[in-house]
């Protein structure tokens, strides 16, 4: 075997430009493959750690989607508002232990603002940690402001500088809240979540900036109706945490149902799975498009094995005269072929590790998704053994046409 070995190696070594072309197209062909499998895995848990520790995420009665993405993500507008009474019958539940109010509906260039309390930065989970700050303190005041990494990094804020807010949630704005100016008391350290992306007040700042806007005759703070004592200004959403996990299933079906106003309580890990079962479809037309790449390597090496068959006649009746069997000469080509199939699987893999680890930190900072080097699981190594026992079997084409040349068509080629 070990002679069979080290024959097919010096035979690839003799064609090195065929070799190295066959085994790129296999590493490029595997390298999609796995990347797409290895970066679809990181994006999940990315998302998934986006939020950790809380229980139920409770918005206005609408899809349970909207709620998770509109409070927790940033990527869709609140379906309405829940008033501030409706928030203390809640948060004073026997079942609750915490919670932290959203306010949503501002924004500075294009960042969004939310209002909330100091339950934010002291409650407030991701992957294994909690909201920190590299610089300053959290709001503590109706003008203080604090900003995620992302807003400090690209706009050049730091702690002292005054920020004027904009109604709305588009990247320009034609109405600010310039009758109230808020400082930044604290830049949140990087977290690689929407939170770096976000600017926090309190939500009697949210408030007080409203109400100097309407008393200055600007932007009126909604219709009558809506009215409210100060301090309890309606909020869009609210985490809870509650006492014991048993009683979560519970109090998100009591809120579902109660009566008095409509609520949509979702449980963060139900919804993302949700939420990823209604893009499974892409994740499935990704996959199709990396296999068939796959295929048209493996094809190709296919065809490169053939085609220098011609070129490997006088090789082959070489071998036949000094005593080689066709089943030697069957061996030795489909050894080749796996030899370039497994070569090729771990330049591919090796792709991808190099690739992630050059460009997750341009990732992370562009898109705040923490991609992980992780090692390969299960679907990736069935993939590779796939690749491997394809490649290799796709060696038995060119092995049946070389059994079937004669010695004597292989000694006495026609000029």
């Amino acid at each position: 075997m070990m002679t069979m070995l080290s024959l097919a190696w010096a035979s690839l070594r003799n064609r090195r430009l065929i070799s190295t072309l066959t085994i790129a197209s296999v590493a490029l062909s595997v390298a999609l493959l796995v990347g797409i499998e290895h970066v679809r895995v990181g994006v999940r848990e990315s998302f998934a750690g986006t939020i950790k520790g809380t229980d139920l995420i409770v918005g206005a009665r609408g899809g349970t989607s909207q709620v998770l993405l509109s409070t927790v993500f940033g990527m869709s507008t609140p379906s309405g508002t829940v008033s501030w009474a409706t928030y203390q019958k809640w948060a004073q539940h026997p079942a609750v232990k915490w919670t932290i109010p959203y306010a949503l509906g501002d924004a500075h260039k294009g960042h969004r603002v939310i209002g909330t309390t100091a339950d934010f930065f002291t409650r407030y989970r991701f992957r294994d940690d909690s909201v920190r700050f590299a610089s300053g303190v959290a709001p503590t005041d109706e003008h203080a402001i604090a900003i995620g990494s992302d807003v400090a990094e690209r706009l050049g804020y730091s702690v002292g500088d005054s920020i004027v807010l904009s109604h709305g949630v588009a990247a320009i704005s034609f109405a600010e809240h310039e009758a109230h100016p808020f400082i930044v008391s604290g830049v949140i350290a990087r977290t690689f979540t929407p939170i770096d992306r976000s600017l926090y007040v309190t939500l009697e700042g949210l408030e007080a900036m409203h109400e100097e806007e309407e008393g200055a005759g600007g932007l009126p703070m909604g219709p009558p109706e809506q009215a409210h004592a100060p301090g309890e200004a309606p909020i869009t959403s609210f985490l809870v945490g509650t006492k014991n996990r048993f009683e979560t299933l519970t109090l998100q079906r009591e809120m579902n149902e109660d009566r008095s106003e409509p609520l949509t309580a979702v449980i963060p890990g139900v919804a993302l799975g949700q939420l990823w079962q209604t893009i499974g479809s892409a994740e499935v037309g990704l996959r199709v498009v990396a296999l068939f790449t796959v295929l048209v390597g493996l094809i190709g090496m296919c065809v490169a094995l053939y085609a220098s068959l011609e070129s490997r006649r006088r090789e082959m009746a070489i071998l036949r005269a000094v005593g080689a069997g066709p089943r030697t000469i069957v061996s030795l080509l489909v050894l080749e072929s796996g030899l370039l199939a497994l070569l090729g699987a771990v330049t591919g893999v090796a792709v991808v590790y190099a690739g992630l680890a050059l460009a997750r930190g341009a990732v992370e900072s562009r898109f705040g998704l923490a991609l992980t080097l992780h090692a390969l699981g299960p679907a990736e190594w069935g993939y590779l053994a796939l690749v491997v026992s394809a490649g290799t079997l796709v060696g038995v084409l060119p092995a049946w046409r070389a059994y079937r040349s004669s010695l004597a068509d292989g000694l006495s080629p026609k000029l």
